[in-house]
């Protein structure tokens, strides 16, 4: 089942601390529509079946990267894309969105999608790997 657009968006703004929806809205589909461009095959699909709406639409939707970003990489182009970030809050979007689809998930799909992407996004899943 998927969660609701709602809860989905109130989860993403109890764990960023936003001021109001439109921020963590912004920044969930800024997050979501950059991992988009990242992943492939079933896992991607799959990620996006449990999200709602035009979430799992930017997610499902997103035109794939020429090349994969590295995680360090990934935050500065989170930074571009959100008026007024820095390196560090751009982390935290992440951290927030990252963490909100990974509570909705097995773990084990959360491990497929950081094992298919650059070192680093498991730390910004707040799913490390065993070293």
């Amino acid at each position: 089942m998927t969660i609701s657009w709602e809860d989905f968006l109130a989860r993403v703004m109890e764990r960023g601390e936003y001021r109001g929806e439109a921020e963590a809205d912004h920044a969930a589909r800024v997050v979501l529509a950059l991992l988009g461009e990242h992943l492939v095959g079933a896992e991607r699909f799959e990620l996006a079946d449990s999200l709602p709406g035009m979430y799992a639409t930017l997610l499902r939707d997103a035109e794939p990267a020429a090349e994969p970003l590295t995680a360090e990489r990934f935050v500065t182009a989170v930074v571009g894309w959100i008026d007024g970030a820095t390196p560090a809050t751009a982390q935290w979007d992440i951290g927030a969105v990252f963490s909100s689809v990974a509570d909705l998930v097995p773990a084990e799909l959360i491990d497929r999608v950081v094992e298919q992407l650059p070192d680093g996004y498991d730390l910004l899943f707040g799913h490390p790997l065993p070293a």
